[in-house]
């Protein structure tokens, strides 16, 4: 993996709470902003953005299995602001909302 590629996957697995845009990361790389998401996409396969999104939502479901934090706190811990985009991505995700994954996970420890 380029090195300056994996330094901005490095600082997003460590930095998944902050707010930061594709000019950060492009800032972070020392590439441009085109040439940095065009880099990105040659060695992930997806955009930054996509990446950031999906490394949010498996943390997310990570911390809904092994925690007893609150959606809202874990919607907090991985950087997402919004509730409703929250519910709804995870839900395209996982097929379920927060909650109910949850309580399915729960439920299956049970037996």
């Amino acid at each position: 993996m380029n090195p300056k590629i994996k330094r901005i996957v490095d600082q997003m697995n460590s930095e998944l709470h902050l707010k930061r845009s594709l000019n950060d990361w492009a800032r972070l790389s020392k590439l441009s902003r085109s040439r940095m998401c065009q880099l990105f996409k040659t060695q992930m396969g997806i955009s930054p953005a996509q990446y950031l999104k999906g490394l949010r939502l498996e943390t997310a479901r990570a911390l809904l299995e092994t925690t007893s934090l609150s959606v809202k706190e874990i919607r907090a811990r991985v950087g997402l602001q919004d509730q409703s985009h929250f519910v709804r991505d995870f839900n395209s995700a996982y097929g379920v909302p927060p909650s109910r994954y949850r309580a399915q996970r729960s439920s299956l420890k049970d037996l």
